[in-house]
């Protein structure tokens, strides 16, 4: 960490004791914002040139951080929450908006860095893409409604579009709950009790639901320490998570429909969904937040056997050491040569992110090149010039690699070293890289189609295999730390079928998480998806179907851009911007000169 960003760190961290009036606070950098822990809050790094925009956005978000530290009670928050998980998400946001606007209304600095934070936090939600009603998370909508009620604060300029798709339903069902929510602002707990009343009017939460018994008044130790938990869900869909609690984010992405599905029978799914459509004309009658998902029919007949898990997590440390040996012995004949297509796409970015100047100008830094002209007339004025940086928008790269049977030997192995080159090239020039590999548990159905034949084999079951997602390199883990995951690849027992889809939605949605203002996505596949067992009881074209819809809604949607490379395999029907390579061999140079198009058509 440079001199410059420990002072930054020092200065914020000062300011954040004495917002939360506590010695012991503690301001951690990371890439990605989490709620306070205990008494240490996570907030995101303003980067080695303290640009500006950063400064405000890690500002906004240590005295959020701060705030909630002196103002919230996790005692009373927790007891009045809804178990519903949308109406807890609301619930969650409308207390942020409460803390929060009790430091705006004092602190006028505080006011403006909060505000750059509701700007940061809405770059990356679903609010953004919303076309409907139905896509609009109500926790966003309703944050940023409460927070212009009890700040005056007027919503971000992106989010407007989305939120006027349910502002006048929210204003007609729960307008007297939100201008309630003014009057108890000092009262966290007469705050939480209209915050409830407003969840009811907007049938998120039952008033049948037993209210809990009061809690008795903690003191102060007891509050400081409870604010670790409850704020997952505050800023949205759209809310980063990092350190530890990102691989429960990870696990949450394919297990969220788990919990539920453990409490119904094999074909409750069905009845479910059938539910789910009954009435799709107002909001509030069955609306749920906009789960990251194309409008399909294709569902998985139980998630309760799917995993995702870290690459370490699938062997132990010697036996990665040794995969990862045997991948170094690989790359003996392909190293350089990929590692010169590597250099070059170094090279491009480089020059995309190099500074220039900006010259003959009344005012900046003096022109020394230009003072002979002085010396020949000193009739001449002083001429100045000005640094320029050409804009880089801040920008991840994750690549998600088909782990399917068919990738063994060759494949696989190549597709591992280009994988270890481009994590190390990207992070040489400031790019987050994230590295995922996708498979199933099993060959030909696991205990998903068990549990299915157990059922009574119902028709069109879905799904019928136990996904396994894998991370080999998280997009905030440094290169040195993920490299010997990357040796897993060579496991012979891990490469098994490809379900596409899911792994596609799965990747997307990660991304979709990041702060990065720029995510690319690049898929390298060999084929088709294929799992026999879902095939054989809903027709061969059902996983096919479904990754066309997921590919041609990310691509019509979402802002992630997507690329694939597929091996020996035609991907251009699936995809826009794809390239076939008919020899494993070529991978490193398809996926360099796909990489510097998408850097280049910024």
């Amino acid at each position: 960490m440079s001199e410059r960003v420990d002072l930054f760190r020092r200065a914020l961290a000062g300011a954040a004791r004495a917002i939360a009036r506590d010695p012991e606070v503690e301001i951690i950098f990371a890439s990605d914002t989490a709620a306070p822990g205990g008494k240490a809050a996570r907030v995101p790094s303003p980067g080695p040139s303290l640009e500006p925009r950063l400064v405000a956005e890690a500002r906004g978000a240590a005295d959020s951080a701060a705030l909630r530290i002196r103002h919230h009670d996790q005692l009373v928050h927790s007891a009045h929450a809804p178990g519903d998980p949308e109406a807890r998400a609301v619930f969650d946001a409308l207390e942020t908006a409460r803390v929060e606007a009790l430091g705006s209304r004092s602190m006028a600095g505080t006011r403006a860095n909060l505000s750059e934070l509701a700007q940061a936090r809405v770059r990356g939600d679903a609010i953004l893409r919303a076309r409907s009603a139905e896509e609009v998370p109500l926790a966003t909508a309703l944050g940023l409604i409460a927070r212009e009620r009890l700040t005056g604060e007027t919503p971000p300029k992106a989010a407007r579009s989305g939120l006027k798709l349910v502002a006048s339903w929210i204003e007609e069902k729960a307008g007297a709950e939100l201008d309630a929510l003014a009057l108890t602002l000092d009262d966290q707990l007469a705050f939480a009790r209209v915050s409830r009343r407003l969840l009811e009017d907007l049938d998120l939460a039952s008033a049948a639901e037993e209210s809990p018994e009061e809690p008795e008044e903690p003191g102060d130790d007891e509050a400081d320490e409870g604010g670790d938990d409850s704020d997952k869900d505050d800023e949205g869909e759209g809310s980063p998570e990092g350190g530890d609690s990102e691989l429960r984010a990870e696990e949450s992405d394919g297990s969220d429909d788990q919990d539920s599905s453990e409490d119904f029978e094999p074909g409750d799914d069905q009845l479910a969904d059938g539910d789910d459509n009954t009435d799709s004309g107002t909001p509030g009658n069955n609306r749920r937040n906009w789960e990251m998902a194309p409008p399909t029919d294709y569902k998985p007949f139980t998630t309760r056997f799917d995993e995702v898990v870290e690459a370490k997590d699938l062997c132990d440390e010697p036996e990665l050491n040794r995969l990862r040996a045997y991948l170094d012995q690989q790359m003996a004949s392909s190293h350089s040569v990929v590692t010169r297509l590597a250099n070059r796409l170094q090279r491009r970015l480089m020059a995309q992110q190099a500074r220039s100047w900006d010259f003959d100008q009344e005012e900046g830094l003096l022109d020394a090149a230009r003072l002979a002209r002085i010396v020949v007339n000193p009739a001449q004025s002083l001429s100045y010039k000005i640094e320029r940086e050409t804009e880089f928008r801040d920008t991840i790269v994750s690549l998600l690699i088909d782990n399917s049977g068919s990738m063994r030997g060759r494949p696989i192995a190549i597709a591992g070293i280009c994988a270890d080159i481009l994590a190390r090239t990207l992070e040489r020039c400031g790019v987050a890289s994230e590295i995922l590999g996708f498979t199933t548990r099993a060959w030909k159905g696991g205990q998903s189609r068990e549990a299915w034949l157990a059922a009574g084999r119902p028709g069109d079951p879905g799904r019928l295999n136990d996904l396994r997602h894998v991370v080999y390199k998280r997009a905030d883990q440094p290169y040195r730390h993920a490299r010997r995951n990357l040796g897993l690849m060579m496991r012979e027992g891990l490469l098994k079928e490809n379900i596409d889809g899911e792994a596609l939605l799965w990747a997307h949605n990660r991304l979709i998480a990041r702060p990065e203002e720029r995510r690319i996505l690049m898929v390298i596949s060999d084929g088709a998806p294929v799992d026999d067992s879902t095939a054989s009881a809903n027709g061969g074209t059902y996983l096919e179907r479904h990754l066309r819809q997921v590919i041609g809604w990310i691509e019509e949607r979402s802002p992630v851009e997507l690329a694939a490379i597929g091996i020996g395999h035609d991907v251009t029907r699936y995809y826009r911007r794809a390239v076939t390579i008919m020899d494993a061999e070529q991978l490193g140079g398809a996926m360099i000169e796909q990489l510097a198009n998408l850097f280049e058509s910024r």
